[in-house]
């Protein structure tokens, strides 16, 4: 699972809908087209070609494209959405719809929020009115197995005082030191290079931070939203997190979750919201080079050449992709991209035939279980013809380098009695199925030191640009992060061209959205 990860406390406040300041003016007309006058001052209509289909990819094309800008976007799957997905599946309980990993964002990513409303998505993926995640610890002795993580209506600090003051999982001592380390955390600035070159793990450790508390609190956030320990994960990106996410505003990380099918927001919606904007949408349509010509650039596919030249091109994909269709010195040390790591996920599937969670999710210690979801609507069991009380369970596994290579059965063997020992009702229930989906390459590897391998969104190539969540965005590989670089890619497009726009992307460290003419 990849939570998504916030900006700081003096963003500007969101409108009733929940989109950043200047979001609402790209989304009530996404079809405007700029005036005559803009046109006739411009250069009449520009055209780009934005290659990948992802998320970031989908944000370039709709931010263009209601910009008055002529886009056609290529992906070479057959689908949209990137590596947030879903796909159906016939299994014994029903067919499912299945997601190929748990994604969730949180209140104060205002750039996904964006996303989900231009594609009409937003009531499909609704926030926790108040953060709250139980904590359940399969090691602990009865009565002090749940805790939770909760947040009051105090302002920040004191909005989670209470559920630190009361968390079972630590000691006294111990969340007295988390409460310490908070606060210094909330006075590091995220974008400070210094920060990058330095672990997670070891801050904590020069603040006084037990093992159980790297364990019970600080990885227990920090894996599933940065995909890697404390020790793997540059101070610099766990700041953003922590900081942003947790001590920018009382309700900046509530959580919120699609309780539809991904395919049905980032691919279907998505696809629909890109005719309207008059997109033209190619998919099964693999790129393999890009070259540029008297200013202008040509894709070649494995269909052949485009048939007419663009103005612009965004390339949407994975950074080795990327490097492959880079031209020569559109980027200085191309190389670099190849030195950007990757991360898995693996997800495992459980149908049981009857209710055993009665919560929408928990996270889990003292297993190797990390989160887990009930996906038993969303998938669409609970209608499904011979689903009975059947419930399935979505369990969420980042940073699965030990796991992620493992055979179905070694992970049934070693996953299923561990479920049963975080939860009772599991113990006697039938596995009516049980499945996995792996992602490999998930996300970049946030290691110490990655800040600087991670390019922005201009190349040295006129009318080239690079988006997707690996890109310097300052955020994690996050659904957040990938919105807000084709955000970012787009913005510096129109700004090269000098066609009039507003992007609705507040700065990393806060500020106002960016208006170009």
């Amino acid at each position: 699972m990849t939570a998504r990860t916030a900006h700081s406390a003096d963003r500007p406040e969101p409108d009733p809908a929940g989109r950043p300041e200047g979001a609402a003016a790209l989304v009530r007309d996404p079809r405007a087209q700029v005036s005559e006058h803009d046109r006739e001052h411009t250069g009449g209509a520009r055209t780009a070609l934005v290659i990948g289909g992802g998320i970031a990819g989908t944000t370039a094309a709709l931010a263009l494209a209601d910009a008055g800008v002529r886009v056609t976007l290529l992906e070479g799957r057959p689908r949209l959405g990137g590596l947030a997905f879903s796909f159906r599946r016939p299994s014994p309980a029903g067919e499912l719809s299945v997601d190929n990993g748990q994604h969730v964002y949180l209140r104060c990513c205002t750039a996904y929020q964006w996303f989900l409303d231009r594609v009409g998505a937003t009531g499909l993926a609704p926030l926790q009115g108040r953060l709250d995640v139980p904590v359940v610890d399969a090691a602990a002795r009865p009565g002090r197995r749940l805790g939770r993580l909760r947040r009051t209506a105090l302002p920040v600090p004191l909005h989670l005082a209470a559920s630190l003051a009361t968390y079972p999982h630590l000691s006294l001592a111990e969340r007295a030191r988390v409460g310490r380390a908070a606060l210094a955390l909330g006075r590091l600035d995220p974008l400070d290079p210094a920060l990058d070159a330095e672990d997670f793990a070891g801050w904590l450790r020069r603040h006084g931070q037990s093992p159980r508390a790297v364990e019970a609190l600080w990885d227990l956030v920090g894996v599933a939203t940065l995909n890697a320990t404390a020790r793997d994960a540059s101070l610099g990106l766990a700041a953003m997190v922590f900081k942003t996410g947790l001590l920018s505003e009382a309700g900046a990380a509530d959580i919120g979750w699609a309780r539809a099918p991904l395919g049905e927001l980032h691919d279907t919606l998505a696809r629909a919201a890109l005719d309207a904007a008059g997109v033209a949408t190619e998919l099964r349509t693999r790129v393999t080079a890009v070259t540029a010509a008297e200013g202008r650039w040509t894709a070649h596919t494995d269909r052949g050449p485009l048939h007419e030249p663009v103005d612009t091109v965004v390339l949407a994909v994975p950074q080795r992709d990327a490097h492959a269709l880079l031209p020569d010195g559109a980027l200085d040390d191309p190389d670099r991209l190849l030195r950007i790591g990757t991360a898995p996920i693996l997800n495992l599937h459980v149908v049981y035939d009857r209710t055993v969670l009665r919560r929408p999710f928990f996270a889990a210690l003292g297993s190797p279980v990390q989160w887990v979801f009930d996906r038993t609507d969303a998938s669409g069991l609970r209608d499904a013809p011979g689903a009975g009380d059947s419930q399935y369970l979505a369990v969420s596994q980042s940073a699965a380098r030990d796991d992620i290579d493992r055979p179905v059965a070694e992970l049934r063997a070693r996953y299923l009695p561990e479920l049963e020992r975080l939860l009772p009702g599991a113990r006697g229930a039938r596995v009516r199925d049980f499945f996995v989906t792996r992602e490999r390459t998930a996300t970049f590897a946030p290691v110490p030191g990655v800040g600087r391998l991670r390019p922005g969104a201009p190349t040295n190539a006129p009318g080239l640009y690079l988006a997707g969540a690996w890109t310097a965005t300052g955020w994690p590989a996050t659904m957040e992060g990938a919105v807000r670089s084709g955000l970012t890619a787009a913005r510096a497009a129109l700004s090269e061209t000098g066609r009039p726009h507003v992007i609705p992307l507040p700065a990393v460290g806060g500020g106002t959205p960016k208006e170009a003419a």
